[in-house]
């Protein structure tokens, strides 16, 4: 669910700030108020949540000296401007520095809630932008989505660490959904090339021509963009589907590899996606050009070979459906979590995150359960798992440790609280969370 926008009401009239922050309350913001520009900009800063509604003739620093100040920081900080009437070309003015919009003295409630409401819809779209330009040029961010502690997640974990910093191109394949373009961006944002360009081209989504001016050029004026091979010098350039190049574009692909040396300016990363059982990526890919993409490989485990990561992530995914939709988590029980276990997956984690949407939208609805959400997936499966020669004692304790990671997050780490909704004594809860590597400092 989206954070609720603030609204900073900057004002050197008290009555003028408490009406339109009451009015403004009322239709559901979060507002703080200010008396003057001077104060307003001691909280103001660049990644403000929130836009700002201000006077423009104010004691001290007027509204157009503020507005300067403001877009200084942060230009695409919304900023509506409160005129008094005949201020229109001072507005015209306030809009040509920066000004989102401005209200005329005396104004529509109305009309001002209708400027917020566009306003910080706005603001939303941009700080989420931000965040995720932030995030995809953050390793530690993008390694904290690389859920899950099983040994072949910590084994991938490691691999792109010491990946990211060799200079070689490097070949990621995996079953389709397992998260290869993550592991691309990962790769680029842990290494040295974390500060240049990444640029990412699907091979399977153009025709060969379009491909090859995409890729190689030449560009005509009117492009916008330069070829791939230019945009990415010095960076990373990511392959997807290298498995559908055809000949003439390997080639090209070769020659272009062969002129960089050693080591190459621009890294390619190539992401193969074959599903064919008949067919590899050493068939589809003439030898040369093959051993030189995968100097370096990653391949990504597929979902049913991590273990306990499947409740991990799950229970993961469906907090954050449940927190964007208002509604509870939806509780698994011990078969359902023996189930999730077992399921074959051949979505690998995008199936999982279908799942875990479709469980939270019908929990919402107080209907459904796991296992018939498993059941319309997998046609095969049964309502009750076999172990299929797996002790029936993992299955417990993968369910207990999920059992007391929820818990134990739900409250936010407070012992006493896990305690009585476990029926647990004290003692006990220690040992399980001690087996299980649960740390209370992780909860709070």
């Amino acid at each position: 669910m989206s954070k609720v926008m603030k609204i900073a009401i900057v004002d050197d009239e008290q009555d003028m700030r408490q009406s339109i922050s009451q009015w403004l309350a009322l239709s559901g913001y979060d507002t703080e108020t200010f008396a003057s520009a001077e104060d307003a900009l001691k909280v103001l800063g660049s990644d403000y949540p929130g836009i700002v509604i201000s006077d423009i003739k104010m004691p001290g620093m007027d509204g157009m000296q503020f507005l300067k100040k403001l877009m200084g920081s942060d230009s695409a900080l919304p900023v509506i401007m409160i005129t008094g009437h005949g201020d229109v070309p001072m507005a015209v003015e306030a809009m040509r520095v920066g000004a989102f919009d401005f209200l005329e003295k005396p104004f529509n409630p109305d009309r001002m809630t209708e400027l917020a409401r566009k306003a910080t819809n706005a603001r939303r779209l941009t700080l989420d932008n931000r965040a995720l330009r932030k995030e995809l040029s953050d390793g530690s961010q993008l390694m904290s989505k690389l859920i899950g502690a099983s040994p072949t997640m910590e084994r991938l974990k490691e691999d792109i660490l010491d990946l990211g910093q060799a200079d070689g191109h490097v070949l990621i394949d995996g079953e389709t959904g397992t998260g290869k373009t993550l592991v691309a961006h990962a790769l680029h944002a842990v290494g040295s090339r974390a500060g240049k360009k990444f640029v990412l081209i699907s091979c399977s989504a153009w025709d060969e021509e379009a491909l090859a001016k995409r890729l190689f050029g030449p560009m005509m004026p009117e492009d916008s963009q330069l070829p791939a091979v230019e945009e990415a010098r010095g960076g990373t350039l990511v392959l997807e589907d290298i498995e559908a190049l055809t000949d003439g574009l390997q080639a090209r692909l070769l020659s272009f590899i062969n002129e960089q040396g050693t080591p190459p300016e621009t890294r390619i990363v190539a992401i193969c996606n074959m599903q064919e059982q008949d067919r590899t990526i050493e068939d589809a890919l003439r030898p040369d050009l093959f051993y030189r993409l995968a100097a370096l490989r990653i391949t990504l485990p597929p979902l049913r070979q991590r273990g306990e990561d499947i409740l991990t992530l799950f229970t993961r995914l469906s907090e954050q459906f449940a927190d964007e939709y208002g509604c509870e988590s939806p509780k698994v029980t011990a078969q359902e979590a023996a189930q999730l276990l077992q399921a074959p997956w051949p979505g690998n984690v995008r199936q999982l995150i279908n799942v875990a949407e479709r469980a939270v939208l019908q929990s919402r609805r107080g209907s459904g359960t796991i296992t018939s959400l498993l059941m319309a997936d997998h046609d095969d499966m049964q309502p009750v798992m076999t172990t299929e020669g797996k002790p029936l004692k993992e299955y417990v304790e993968a369910f207990e440790r999920m059992l007391i990671d929820n818990t134990m997050r739900r409250h936010k780490g407070s012992i006493a609280a896990v305690m009585d909704e476990l029926c647990l004594p004290r003692r006990t809860l220690n040992e399980k969370m001690a087996k299980y590597g649960l740390q209370r400092a992780d909860y709070l």
